[in-house]
């Protein structure tokens, strides 16, 4: 029974597709923005309940909590893609 040839590894192959697999890492301003948003959204919420509901804007009431708490999400959704 005849033998199968051998597959000969090619290096230049297999470097080439690990440069591809390799991810770049995040710009620069990435991380700073990150935290800006967290800490953002804490002194939003934390201006809304020290002041008694008159600051950042007055009119919207308690949506100023929800705004807060979108402007840190955003913050904290941003470290899923943190390299």
């Amino acid at each position: 029974m005849p033998e199968s040839k051998r597959r000969t590894k090619n290096p230049q192959a297999a470097a080439e597709r690990a440069a591809r697999s390799a991810e770049s890492p995040n710009p620069v301003w990435y991380k700073p923005v990150m935290f800006g948003l967290m800490l953002l959204g804490l002194v939003w919420v934390m201006v809304y309940y020290i002041s008694q509901t008159l600051f950042p804007i007055p009119n919207i009431g308690g949506w100023n909590i929800v705004i807060g708490f979108g402007i840190a999400m955003i913050g904290f959704f941003m470290t899923t893609n943190w390299k």
